[in-house]
């Protein structure tokens, strides 16, 4: 299994950070407008629409306001077998936050595209967020 890990930095505070992360179902307004262009819930599970045209059935497994934590998985996925993650918001100076973001994914020939899909996401989280 592929593991890939992102790690980040958004100038803004983490409180700001974490809020936009735990909206699960408006992820294409508040986190990543224009990487997801269309998010809608059903229940814990959110349906997303790509910038590439892609939807992705993505379930909601845990979200830690403690750990400022939020973890899910993409179910019945045509191009995985297996789709795992995790984003992880931590405070690093006064007013930045560093995130962290793992994915777990089958099969392996798809890590590739799946990073740099996480790049895209990072830059537009970055962009979104910061000040």
């Amino acid at each position: 299994m592929a593991s890939i890990h992102k790690d980040f930095m958004i100038d803004a505070q983490p409180d700001v950070v974490w809020d936009a992360v735990r909206d699960f179902g408006a992820v294409h307004q508040r986190l990543n407008p224009g990487f997801v262009v269309d998010c809608r819930l059903e229940g814990t599970v959110r349906i997303l629409t790509f910038h590439t045209g892609v939807v992705a059935r993505e379930e909601l497994v845990d979200c830690d306001d403690t750990r400022r934590r939020l973890a899910y998985a993409i179910i019945g996925g045509e191009r995985v077998r297996h789709y795992n993650g995790s984003v992880q918001v931590f405070v690093d100076g006064e007013s930045r936050s560093r995130m962290t973001w793992i994915v777990d994914v089958l099969p392996n020939e798809i890590a590739p595209y799946i990073a740099g899909q996480m790049d895209i996401a990072i830059s537009a989280m970055q962009k979104n967020l910061g000040r």
